[in-house]
């Protein structure tokens, strides 16, 4: 892993989200590019119907008068990106981060990612942005749109970030999960940390043999591993699971031949990834 890219804003998963990108450069030795995007709702005014309702002057009058306060919002904004940026660089860079860049942008989040995600190995993002609510604890909307379109991994961000011991691997046989279990083998990011390699779900011979052959490849990387079997409801199990041992990290693939499936692109996948209070690091 030589590269990533860390999004952030001005919400408070910003302060994870460059403690968790600390915690894989510092185990990769990657380099950082920090980005913050702006949106068209960053800076426009809402539209106003002025049609028929005021007097020509005082239209245009008014539109100036609109036209100047998004002028003066971009400014506002730009200036916020930068301090934003310039605040995460240098936290980053006082706690040791080799290289670190930044990157302000306008546009679309999904569009500039895939951009700029050619050069990166993984891509890292808060739980919740500053559009989501809060209150209700919805994710972001940006969240899944990244997840559903990036081609590189994609590292979530919880709440706060604590130090990662052990990490889970979700795992149904499919593809992206073996993906995900080659990439962890071949990788150093999780390099010495133990690791649960759970399946949900009713054990049957073929699944038994990819569990088998995703173990033996973590073993012969080193990894101490605890694999099996559980069952009931995939979200209940591993949330109950990652609660139970204390795990630190939830690993997935996004797409695969069960329920597990349904987590990434489903309301399953919200509900997955609101409920667990750990980062939760997908493939597709």
């Amino acid at each position: 892993m030589t590269h990533l890219i860390a999004l952030i804003d001005g919400s408070g998963y910003s302060q994870s989200v460059c403690d968790l990108t600390r915690w894989v450069a510092e185990r990769t030795e990657a380099s950082v590019e920090l980005m913050h995007v702006l949106g068209r709702r960053n800076t426009d005014s809402e539209p106003a119907d002025l049609s028929g309702s005021l007097k020509l002057g005082a239209r245009s009058a008014l539109l100036k008068e609109l036209a100047d306060l998004d002028e003066q919002k971009n400014k506002l904004e730009l200036k916020r990106g930068r301090l934003l940026l310039e605040e995460a660089k240098t936290g980053l860079e006082e706690k040791g981060v080799g290289t670190v860049t930044t990157k302000l942008r306008h546009g679309d989040l999904v569009e500039t990612i895939a951009e700029f995600e050619g050069d990166a190995d993984l891509i890292l993002v808060g739980k919740r942005g500053e559009a989501a609510d809060f209150a209700k604890l919805h994710l972001g909307s940006n969240l899944e749109r990244v997840v559903r379109s990036a081609k590189k991994p994609v590292l979530v961000a919880s709440r706060a970030f604590k130090p990662i011991n052990k990490f889970l691997i979700a795992f149904d046989g499919g593809e992206s999960a073996m993906k995900a279990v080659r990439h962890i083998a071949s990788g150093k990011l999780f390099t010495g940390l133990p690791c649960t390699l759970l399946s949900v779900g009713k054990p049957n011979d073929t699944l038994q043999a990819k569990l088998d052959e995703a173990a033996g490849i973590l073993r012969k990387a080193g990894y101490e591993v605890d694999a099996g079997f559980a069952s009931g409801e995939p979200e209940d199990v591993i949330k109950d699971k990652i609660e139970a041992e204390n795990i630190d990290l939830l690993v997935m693939g996004a797409y695969g031949h069960s329920r597990i499936r349904n987590l990434i692109i489903g309301s399953t996948t919200t509900e997955m990834v609101r409920s667990c209070h750990v980062p939760v690091m997908m493939f597709r």
